[in-house]
């Protein structure tokens, strides 16, 4: 499954008043990995960022002036998009912008590009409820690092979702078989009578040591250390 991790950075917080898109990070994850294709772009948005908003993310006027408009970036943007499952915070917000900007350009609204949208502050409220779920919060409550955040980023923050979505999430994968009870009730019947076949050992290829250091390093993240397969293993 190809899923987005998607967050903006805007000049305000009305479309319907002019407020535009100033940033925009997505991080790629495919079978839940992160793949590095990325995209990120700063967009010229063709006036000031109220004040409130500079002060989130510290974007000027200047630094934006020579920056790419989002109409030469939509086409881009839509064609990277094109099919995946989204992951938003706040999903309404960042939605609401792109499709204004959309439609500036006369191309479709976002979910017409998409195959669906996740919004972890939807999933975070459920699963905590009447407690902070902001992405700060999240990060604090799954061992997310987020130290080197002074200022809201789009392509920061989308990394840092993508870390606590996938560990909100981690306990949805099941290697486990849903067999009804007399089907396991035979299977174990079965396993006392039939004799023991050969042992395969299979080696793991470069690839698969790859992926697995991959995944131990984003375990050690979460508990800002060194996890306790590498512990286990190491004695």
């Amino acid at each position: 499954m190809r899923q987005i991790v998607l967050d903006t950075e805007t000049t305000g917080l009305n479309p319907r008043s002019g407020d535009r898109i100033i940033e925009i990070g997505c991080v790629e994850l495919v079978n839940r990995r992160l793949t590095g294709n990325n995209l990120h772009y700063y967009v010229n948005p063709e006036r000031d960022s109220e004040e409130g908003a500079l002060a989130v993310h510290g974007l000027t006027t200047e630094f934006l002036s020579d920056k790419p408009k989002f109409a030469s970036i939509a086409n881009e943007l839509r064609d990277y998009l094109r099919g995946a499952q989204v992951i938003i915070h706040n999903a309404p917000f960042d939605i609401g912008f792109l499709d204004a900007e959309f439609e500036r350009v006369s191309a479709p609204h976002f979910n017409d590009h998409v195959s669906g949208v996740i919004d972890t502050l939807v999933e975070a409220k459920a699963l905590y409820p009447g407690k902070r779920n902001s992405l700060d919060a999240l990060c604090d409550r799954y061992g997310v690092s987020n130290a080197h955040r002074t200022l809201h980023g789009a392509l920061l923050d989308a990394e840092l979702l993508a870390e606590v979505y996938l560990a909100m999430t981690r306990g949805q994968n099941s290697l486990s078989m849903d067999l009804h009870t007399e089907d396991r009730d035979s299977a174990a019947e079965q396993a006392l009578v039939l004799p023991l076949g050969e042992i395969l050992v299979y080696r793991a290829s470069a690839d698969e040591l790859a992926a697995h250091e991959l995944v131990l390093n984003s375990l050690d993240k979460e508990v800002r250390g060194t996890c306790i397969w590498r512990v286990a293993h190491t004695d």
